[in-house]
């Protein structure tokens, strides 16, 4: 995805949560093993949608936070998924302002409203580019992640996804669970920024419309890309 005109904390902000929307959409390839299961299995094995509203903090490699957000991540597998985000004000309100990332199946588009641009590829073409933007059964999840438990703490059972080669934008990433239900999860990128998104409101297996896993440019912005029909 091409990002240059972003700035530094919006950047961070999407490379990390691009690589979140690639695990809970890749990671469905490994749910379906054999392997030892841990709550990340379970929780995917009968997933078909997901649809969740969130707090999403970002911090520096020094814990010190940087951004703070809300939005909303709405998951249709496989491979569809609709992610926006609007940053807060110092008094914690949503402004207007934010990005808004969509794959349709065929097409990764990215709209940053703050530049009134967006980039898009076809999804073959991000995967080739973005390893972290992996997509259902576009891999075999057990030759590029390791993923396994990670113990309880703060109220969780944690589940630690590691990629195998170093090309992957993450370190690391930690889903955390409670009764089966997927609260948080911690991402930490090469540079040692933190992107933590708390789940608020979470609707499993619901009803999610085409429109809502699709992406039309409005006339007013520029495109960086070209789509593939």
């Amino acid at each position: 995805m091409n990002t240059a005109r972003l700035l530094p904390s919006r950047r961070g902000r999407t490379r990390l949560v691009a690589a979140l929307l690639s695990l809970l959409s890749a990671t469905a390839a490994f749910a379906q093993s054999k392997a030892d299961t841990t709550p990340l299995d379970s929780y995917l094995r009968d997933l078909t949608t997901l649809r969740v509203e969130f707090l999403q903090t970002l911090a520096d490699a020094h814990g010190k936070e940087t951004d703070r957000a809300t939005g909303t991540l709405i998951v249709a597998r496989p491979g569809k998924f609709s992610w926006e985000v609007h940053p807060q004000s110092a008094a914690g309100t949503s402004s207007g302002a934010g990005q808004l990332m969509v794959c349709d199946g065929a097409n990764l588009w990215f709209l940053d409203r703050d530049l009134q641009q967006v980039t898009v590829k076809p999804v073959d073409a991000a995967l080739t580019a973005t390893p972290a933007m992996l997509l259902s059964g576009a891999v075999d999840l057990r030759k590029n992640f390791k993923v396994s438990p990670a113990g309880e703490r703060t109220g969780l059972t944690w589940v630690l996804v590691e990629p195998s080669g170093a090309e992957a934008d993450f370190r690391s990433a930690l889903f955390g669970f409670a009764n089966g239900d997927l609260k948080r999860m911690i991402l930490e990128d090469k540079l040692g920024q933190t992107a933590t998104l708390i789940f608020q409101k979470i609707v499993r297996n619901a009803l999610v419309s085409p429109a809502e896993v699709s992406f039309t440019p409005a006339p007013n912005v520029d495109v960086i890309g070209t789509p593939r029909k």
